[in-house]
């Protein structure tokens, strides 16, 4: 652990309880509330965040119960109905967000602590949830490629024809990229823009997003979209590895959509507070936590996110590499929405064939 990453937890721990202020007032704890503890249900790996939640505990005496819900978390919520011990629901996508918020599983949280810390286009407009950390969908080319910038659209551009690489479209992270060109482009140019795209790849759509760089070290092909997140881990991973190899044979370009306010596509780590949780008020508690300065430095220093609160440092490496994020101005609940006629797009186009 770096000495940087050491001071973060320590000043994590040691925050005065006067920056969680929050009307408690708001929330009636119901009968069977525990005062001491909240569950949290999450897709994120547990070990990903679990020393914001050893913070958070050692901060306010409130113990977390943390339960990893790899899959079907909707449906387990459901199941469980008015009996269920969730007062959290954290994902990784905002797909799978909103499928909780369209389920019937959450609830509106009023804090003018998450209003003021998270930006109006990554969360809900009525509280039913927020964005708690993102990641941009960049460009990686190869570092000897003569390119400073570039266009989302620019992957259909026939001169990169046989050099593009990504991993399958109908994984979240290319559905809500597809969903947000549709967004900006609407559904006719998006399919003229796929096509193109699969005519440029190298080789078939699979694998993950390091992957990508792999196969730019390895002459496979030039570009290739991919998540900001990664670059951090192949850059700060050790002398040596494959993986350090990969990050070190790619430069990061940020693309933007075309037009005059387009910016980068971001999705987003974010959390809603569940409908029937029994904890409420430390449900609260612990959402508050999680968009401090603090806590918002700790996702950028050991998970390579951008943080969703303004002002709070990059890692030293995502800021050298990438640097400061444009994101794209579309509220994200707007780009959620176009989620299944985009896969409907990429199976039309047969883009993972």
């Amino acid at each position: 652990m770096t000495a940087r990453l050491s001071q973060r937890l320590c000043t994590l721990t040691g925050i005065a309880a006067a920056s969680l202020v929050i009307s408690l007032a708001t929330f009636a704890l119901p009968a069977h509330a525990a005062a001491d503890e909240v569950t949290l249900y999450t897709t994120r790996e547990a070990g990903l965040i679990q020393p914001l939640l050893t913070a958070f505990t050692a901060q306010t005496g409130v113990k977390v119960n943390t339960v990893f819900v790899k899959d079907g978390l909707l449906e387990r919520v459901k199941a469980e109905g008015a009996r269920s011990p969730a007062d959290v629901l954290m994902t990784v996508d905002i797909g799978n967000l909103v499928d909780l918020v369209d389920g019937g599983v959450t609830q509106p949280l009023k804090s003018p602590v998450m209003d003021a810390a998270v930006p109006a286009n990554l969360r809900g407009t009525d509280g039913q949830w927020y964005a708690l950390s993102m990641r941009a969908r960049v460009l990686y080319a190869d570092k000897k490629l003569p390119i400073s910038s570039f266009r989302y659209e620019d992957l259909a551009d026939p001169k990169y024809k046989g050099k593009v690489c990504i991993r399958a479209g109908q994984h979240p992270y290319n559905t809500a990229l597809v969903a947000a060109m549709i967004a900006h482009d609407g559904a006719a140019k998006t399919e003229q823009w796929l096509r193109g795209v699969k005519a440029n790849l190298a080789r078939k759509a699979t694998g993950g997003d390091r992957d990508v760089a792999r196969d730019i070290l390895g002459g496979i092909c030039d570009i290739g979209i991919a998540n900001s997140y990664y670059v951090g881990q192949m850059k700060n991973a050790k002398e040596g590895s494959d993986a350090r190899k990969w990050g070190d044979a790619i430069k990061v370009i940020r693309p933007t959509f075309a037009g005059k306010n387009g910016g980068t596509h971001v999705n987003i780590s974010g959390a809603a507070l569940a409908k029937n949780a029994p904890n409420r008020a430390n449900a609260a508690k612990l959402m508050e936590f999680l968009v401090s300065d603090s806590a918002q430095a700790f996702y950028a220093e050991t998970n390579y996110e951008y943080p969703v609160r303004r002002g709070v440092a990059l890692e030293p490496v995502i800021g050298e590499t990438i640097g400061e994020l444009k994101a794209d101005p579309l509220p994200i609940i707007e780009i959620a929405k176009y989620r299944k006629q985009a896969s409907a797009l990429i199976d039309k186009v047969g883009f993972d064939q």
